[in-house]
C-alpha cells in the first residue's frame, strides 16, 4: 500500500483529527490520528494490518501482542493475516500486565504491533512484559509511526511515517492561545 492510499482510508473514516489534544504521552498536539475510526471498519483493518503483517511474514511469530486498548483490533488482524496467537496486556495499578490467563513461554517468537507510536511508551512496556517471560522478540510494527525514529532494538516496521509536531503543556503555542483541549487517547 503507498502512504496516498493509507492517508486515504484515515481521511474517509474521518481518523484524521484538527485541534489541540492531550496525548496519551501527555504531548500536546495539533492533530491526531484517532486508529478506531479506521479499525473500526473490517475491511480496512484487513488490509492495513495484513500489510503490516507482510512486513514480518519472514520473522514467523507464534504470538502477536499489542498494549490495550488502540493495539488490540491491530493485534488480532496481523495476528490472522501471519497465522499466529494474538494477546494483549492491560495496566493494573498503572504497570502495564498480561491478565485474562495470557501466558507466554520462553520458546514463544513474539511480534509486538501498536496502532500510533509517538513517544513508544506503551511499546516499550509491552516489550518489558514480554522479557519477563523469556521470549524472544521478532519485531515492533504499527500502522503510524509518528516517532521520529525510536530505535526499540529489534526490526522496527511501519505503515506510514508521520512527522507530526508535538508539544511539553508549558510550550504548547495551543495552549498558549487558549484552545481546549481533547483527550481522545484511552490511557487515563
Amino acid at each position: 500500500m503507498t502512504t496516498k492510499e493509507i492517508l486515504d482510508i484515515f481521511r474517509k473514516t474521518g481518523a484524521i483529527l484538527e485541534g489541540h489534544f492531550k496525548l496519551s504521552s501527555g504531548l500536546h498536539s495539533a492533530q491526531y490520528l484517532q486508529c478506531a475510526r479506521v479499525l473500526q471498519f473490517p475491511r480496512h483493518a484487513k488490509k492495513l494490518c495484513g500489510a503490516l503483517a507482510e512486513k514480518f511474514k519472514s520473522t514467523r511469530p507464534d504470538v502477536v501482542i499489542a498494549p490495550a486498548l488502540g493495539g488490540i483490533v491491530v493485534s488480532h488482524e496481523v495476528a490472522r493475516a501471519l497465522d499466529a496467537q494474538s494477546l494483549f496486556t492491560e495496566r493494573v495499578e498503572g504497570k502495564m500486565a498480561l491478565r485474562r490467563g495470557f501466558e507466554l513461554n520462553k520458546k514463544d517468537k513474539i511480534l509486538v504491533v501498536e496502532d500510533v507510536v509517538t513517544t513508544g511508551l506503551s511499546t516499550k512496556e509491552v516489550i518489558e512484559v514480554v522479557r519477563s517471560f523469556g521470549s524472544e522478540i521478532v519485531g515492533v510494527g504499527c500502522l503510524v509511526d509518528r516517532s521520529a525514529g525510536i530505535d526499540f532494538g529489534v526490526k522496527t516496521e511501519s505503515l506510514i511515517k508521520i512527522d507530526i509536531p508535538t508539544y511539553k503543556s508549558e510550550n504548547c503555542p495551543l495552549c498558549a492561545a487558549k484552545i481546549p483541549i481533547t483527550k481522545p487517547g484511552s490511557r487515563k
